[in-house]
């Protein structure tokens, strides 16, 4: 498969189109500059404020420094500069990083990270602020970039005015991420000043890090080396997450997503964590046991040994301090600390282990033949990490490789790529989608037997059972762009008023079950994704019970459409041999946003 080739835009007028990579660690931007009839060229954002280091690689540390009234006092590079950390100290300003891990799903498997586990917040923020915070930053600084190009395509202040009405935005975000993620980003845009509260909705777009890296290593010429088999795994290994999809290649520029994405809390920082815990252990008698010692010696793990080690029976060395550091009790001699090959090696073990299992379940569940695995992302530079995954892979009769370039920033170009090129056209819903309703008694029916304290008298005189989930979409469904999955249901009320705001949830269902009944059996496994709400009292319907008694129904239909990479629902109902159907607009649980 050939490096297919972008088309020309086709809008009226000219757009910029900005792609943000908020990570763990690091953080970058690439933009493009639409103009009609003429093939987008995707660009990075190659210098930050404070930044010493310029290129195409260019990124930024998620980091940000707060006063002690939450008022932000420096961003990115400009938190490494020697006079502001003397300042920072003075003033006892507060480091906030990792900061997107605070965001994570409540249902993701989280044995690898609890919120004790990471940096907190400051008293006064939230995740969500700390978000528009540093998105803030981010535009700001990439609009700055762009702006001082606008000579090479108009001259003054023409280019600017040609642009700035018309900007789209996307936001990529880990593959475990869901909708109350997405709600929170949008709302930290919002808050940001990026867009208004309705443009939002328009100019705002998502994309998972996997099909993201997918575009980039398209885009890169890798996906070429597919073989006879078409079908390729993507590995996104960055500093908070591991991220894997799997695709097949219908096309030249057509590819089908053929499993369920995968979401690893394995990313380089809880490599540095678990050695900070051996580290602590290590040095607790010693004169460099102190919080302070063991963070700053972490810290010089974090940015070099971890970037360089390769191999188990060579030892590694963290060089912390000057000549004058020396405790061989503890492996320190010359102002480095040495610690075994094999013991280095146990710190990244887990991220190596969870990635081959998920990689393995990702081919078993797989109609297609998947040969081909792409390492991208910035942990995906560590040999180590390369070699122990080619080698765990060659058994499965599966190659490894890495593409050109320069693969932390996989994520923003391949997210423009997204937006401009769209080589995905199918995806896998990852859970079970539906609504909880009630069901008509019957009594000879033992689960409605079980269940029979519960029961429920409606207007209608009917006796139904609450509680039942109601299947729209099962997990592991191929799911094309423009594909709705539907169900029809009925309510029914002793009041009209009531259909003047049909409220239902949407919920999704994460346990193991093919058709899961009742939400009862395992309630933890149901989470409420979203809520719709309609005014369907158009559509009422009298019915009379008899006696002069009567009641209303109204019949309507759930709509899921999950073939973008943001989930949207709505109601239909018929008014008058006429569908209509409520907004294709969304509330998302935001309880996380608490964190």
């Amino acid at each position: 498969m050939a490096t297919p080739e972008r088309k020309p835009y086709r809008g009226l007028s000219r757009k910029l189109v900005i792609a943000f990579d908020i990570g763990t660690t690091f953080s970058g931007a690439s933009f493009a500059i639409l103009d009609p009839d003429e093939i987008p060229k995707i660009q990075g954002v190659t210098r930050f404020p404070a930044q010493a280091k310029t290129g195409g690689d260019c990124k930024i540390p998620s980091i940000i420094y707060y006063d002690q009234e939450g008022n932000v006092q420096a961003v990115g590079a400009e938190t490494a500069d020697e006079a502001f950390l003397e300042r920072a100290e003075d003033e006892n300003y507060i480091k906030v990083e990792w900061f997107k891990l605070h965001l994570r799903p409540k249902g993701m498997n989280t044995s690898d990270v609890q919120d004790s586990d990471l940096p907190p917040l400051p008293p006064n923020k939230t995740a969500l602020r700390v978000f528009a915070d540093f998105l803030k930053y981010l535009y700001e600084n990439t609009i700055k970039y762009i702006q001082e190009l606008g000579p090479l395509y108009k001259p003054g202040s023409e280019f600017w005015n040609s642009v700035k009405d018309n900007i789209e935005l996307i936001l990529s975000h880990p593959n475990g991420w869901e909708g109350s993620q997405q709600s929170i980003m949008r709302r930290a845009t919002v808050l940001a000043g990026l867009v208004t509260e309705e443009s939002s909705l328009t100019a705002l777009h998502f994309v998972t890090e996997g099909e993201a890296s997918l575009h980039f290593c398209v885009m890169s010429g890798k996906a070429s080396t597919l073989g006879n088999s078409g079908g390729l795994i993507v590995v996104d290994a960055g500093g908070g997450t591991i991220d894997i999809s799997a695709y097949y290649s219908v096309g030249q520029e057509s590819f089908e997503e053929v499993a369920r994405t995968r979401c690893l809390l394995q990313g380089s920082v809880y490599v540095s964590r678990r050695a900070e815990a051996h580290l602590k252990q290590k040095l607790a008698n010693s004169k460099y046991s102190s919080n302070d010692d063991v963070k700053q010696i972490t810290q010089v793990f974090d940015k070099t040994t971890k970037l360089v080690f390769r191999d188990r029976d060579s030892p590694a060395f963290i060089r912390f301090g000057t000549a004058k550091d020396r405790d061989p009790s503890v492996d320190i001699r010359n102002g480095q600390l040495k610690l075994a090959g094999n013991v280095v090696e146990e710190f990244f073990e887990p991220s190596l282990k969870q990635s081959v299992q998920a990689i393995k379940d990702i081919q078993e569940e797989s109609s297609r033949a998947l040969s081909t695995v792409l390492l991208v992302g910035g942990f995906a530079a560590n040999e180590w990490l390369f070699m122990n995954l080619q080698r765990e892979l060659a058994p499965l009769n599966m190659t490894l490789s890495r593409p050109d370039g320069h693969v932390n920033k996989a994520v923003a170009d391949g997210a423009l790529s997204f937006y401009l090129d769209h080589f995905v056209s199918v995806r896998v819903s990852k859970y079970t989608y539906g609504i909880e309703c009630a069901t008509q008694y019957i009594p000879s029916n033992p689960e409605h037997n079980r269940r029979s304290h519960s029961i429920v008298v409606r207007p209608s005189g009917k006796r139904v059972v609450p509680g039942s989930f109601s299947r729209i979409l099962a997990k592991g469904t191929r799911i094309h762009e423009e594909k709705e999955f539907s169900r029809s249901y009925y309510q029914e009320s002793g009041s009209i008023d009531m259909f003047r705001s049909v409220i239902i949830d949407v919920m999704s269902y994460r346990g193991n079950l093919t058709n899961p009944e009742w939400i009862d059996t395992e309630p933890h496994m149901y989470t409420t994704l979203c809520t719709v709400v309609a005014d369907a009292s158009k559509a009422v319907k009298p019915n009379s019970r008899g006696k002069g008694s009567s009641y209303y129904t109204v019949d309507f239909k759930m709509i899921l459409l999950l073939g973008l990479t943001e989930m949207k629902a709505q109601l239909s109902w018929m008014e008058d041999g006429v569908e209509k159907r409520s907004p294709a607009k969304v509330v998302y649980d935001d309880m996380s946003m608490a964190r």
